[in-house]
């Protein structure tokens, strides 16, 4: 793992850009952007349209490691090249941006309120294969509708057991156990949750993970988690809620950074020139910064 880079994750002011949606949300990414279905045919075509949106993002003047400490790829966008550079190496030598892969394979059925991660047979080689290309960690996403002890406990169980072979493999883990913010049960869920975690990080050892959650209904409700000595660095999801309400929920929870996938591409089009794209990418990565030093 590299040093460098695991100090400016631990340490720095900023906030981690999230831009990997996978193939059943990348039409909905790319619709938001201004290109609709009709515009593209095929899979090849819908991926080299979001390809060509996430470069030029990542090509952005405001998009920097000054403000920004670090960006989660999709698998394709790793695997692919911006200005000829393996994207992972582009974010860190050019951006001082510290990569992370998605690396889960969707989710399962709900059962008892909770959605685990479907089975991921091909992980030790895409573990391997993120290590070849750069990558300092992963993340990897499950979803808790209700406040079902039974599914809060399957979730986190999950997430600790494959986050321990991802350490294994020398990457750093981001633990998501998502808590729909629809939810009737949400404020429960994530008492539920936050005691679940915490379980398992007094487990870890000398070991360290990262932590992408909900934005809590009680400010700073995972203030434990925070300081706590085995997790890195706690980050929110914007989970649907808009930058707005997102960056005021943010603020409200100290030592929590963002982690925001539709909230920081909030606004962006295809259909702007340089000069508009980029104004709205330094509006809207200001916003964030903010919100998350709090």
């Amino acid at each position: 793992m590299n040093e460098q880079q695991l100090q400016k994750i631990a340490n720095d002011d900023g906030f981690i850009a999230a831009l990997d949606q996978s193939g059943g949300s990348t039409p909905k990414a790319l619709k938001l952007y201004g290109i609709e279905e009709d515009a593209y045919s095929g899979d090849d075509e819908m991926f080299d349209l979001v390809h060509a949106m996430r470069t030029r993002i990542i090509q952005s003047p405001s998009f920097g490691g000054d403000r920004i400490l670090g960006a989660i790829l999709f698998e394709m966008t790793m695997d692919r090249q911006i200005d000829g550079v393996d994207t992972g190496d582009f974010l860190w030598n050019e951006k001082q941006i510290v990569p992370f892969l998605k690396c889960d394979k969707g989710l399962a059925d709900k059962v008892n309120g909770a959605q685990v991660m479907n089975d991921m047979p091909g992980l030790d080689d895409l573990l391997a294969r993120g290590v070849a290309k750069g990558m300092f960690g992963t993340k990897m996403r499950s979803v808790i509708s209700e406040a079902n002890a039974d599914g809060v406990k399957a979730v986190v169980d999950q997430q600790f057991e494959i986050g321990s072979r991802i350490l294994d493999a020398g990457l750093m883990p981001i633990i998501e156990p998502e808590i729909d913010i629809h939810s009737p049960t949400k404020a429960e869920a994530e008492e539920m949750l936050r005691a679940a975690i915490t379980a398992h990080a007094d487990q870890l050892g000398d070991r360290q993970v990262m932590l992408k959650l909900t934005l809590p209904e009680q400010d700073n409700l995972y203030g434990d988690l925070v300081n706590h000595d085995n997790i890195l660095r706690v980050v929110a999801l914007s989970g649907g809620y808009s930058r707005e309400e997102a960056n005021a929920r943010l603020s409200r929870n100290t030592g929590v950074i963002a982690s925001f996938s539709r909230a920081l591409s909030e606004g962006l089009s295809a259909h702007q020139d340089d000069a508009a794209f980029d104004a709205m990418m330094d509006t809207s990565i200001g916003a964030i910064f903010e919100a998350s030093r709090s």
